[in-house]
């Protein structure tokens, strides 16, 4: 009889060891772009909308998936308070701001709490991966949820992902996350095209900036991992108004100074990709 225990390091390996996956391109997509951080309330929903915004405005044709199975934003973000068509075996992605969008908070009402365990989220990835009609992709935005779990883990083993943008606010409490959002993409080899340093400072009435949530702990992480460092996103009050109303402010404000920054992110992307 074999007594040899089984630690903790012994079922992180099993779950993520690096090996070869099969990943599938999702149907109708080009290219497939993640948002993530494995931390929440660092403003990755907010990322993805106007990123996706951004894109939209450069003549492409943008998907948004929601992945947040928890807790789903896309609904608010863009103010969609209708079901997706369906003809009994495939789903049509709701059109709005001319973005292909699909979220499980479209088949939910919004105050209906997901009360599934892994197995339930992992059936619901798969069939907004397998059977959406997403229409002529250029590139499908992801938007994750927090965490470094199933989602993630099916996404990053099953979708064949051109790349990850990681979203992360300064302070350390944050970053403790993010690494090991990196370190999990790195060991399931992912692409990680870069950080972004959302809420960076705020600029104060005296033109002075603040830093509110410390300074520099983006970069300085991307440094360490050898990561490039896209660039800072500063707060704003008309970010968080704007995507109360449900219109983000690359949509609303495309002159605003804060979408001025998405609009070179999405030039990036482009010249990365397309």
């Amino acid at each position: 009889m074999d007594n040899k225990k089984v630690g903790l390091s012994d079922t992180t390996k099993a779950k993520t060891e690096p090996k070869t996956f099969r990943r599938n391109p999702i149907i109708g997509t080009k290219f497939t772009i993640a948002i993530s951080s494995a931390k929440g309330g660092v403003g990755k929903s907010t990322f993805a909308s106007n990123l996706a915004l951004a894109l939209k405005k450069m003549d492409l044709n943008i998907g948004l998936l929601d992945a947040d199975i928890y807790g789903p934003s896309l609904p608010k973000l863009f103010s969609i308070n209708e079901k997706p068509e369906s003809d009994g075996q495939k789903l049509k992605p709701i059109l709005k701001y001319g973005i292909q969008c699909m979220s499980i908070g479209f088949l939910t009402e919004e105050q209906t709490p997901m009360i599934w365990r892994g197995p339930m989220v992992i059936s619901a990835i798969k069939t907004f991966t397998q059977k959406v009609l997403w229409e002529n992709l250029d590139i499908l935005i992801i938007d994750m949820p927090p965490g470094t779990g199933d989602t993630q883990l099916t996404f990053a083993q099953e979708i064949n992902m051109d790349g990850v943008i990681i979203i992360s606010t300064p302070q350390e409490i944050a970053l403790q996350d993010v690494k090991r959002g990196i370190r999990m993409f790195d060991k399931l080899k992912v692409k990680i095209l870069g950080l972004i340093d959302n809420m960076s400072h705020f600029v104060g009435d005296d033109g002075k900036k603040y830093a509110i949530f410390g300074e520099g702990g983006v970069k300085k992480t991307a440094e360490e991992f050898k990561k490039d460092f896209i660039g800072e996103i500063p707060i704003d009050p008309e970010v968080g108004k704007q995507g109360d109303l449900g219109s983000p402010i690359v949509e609303s404000k495309p002159d605003h100074e804060i979408s001025k920054i998405y609009f070179k992110f999405a030039e990036k992307i482009k010249s990365i990709y397309l």
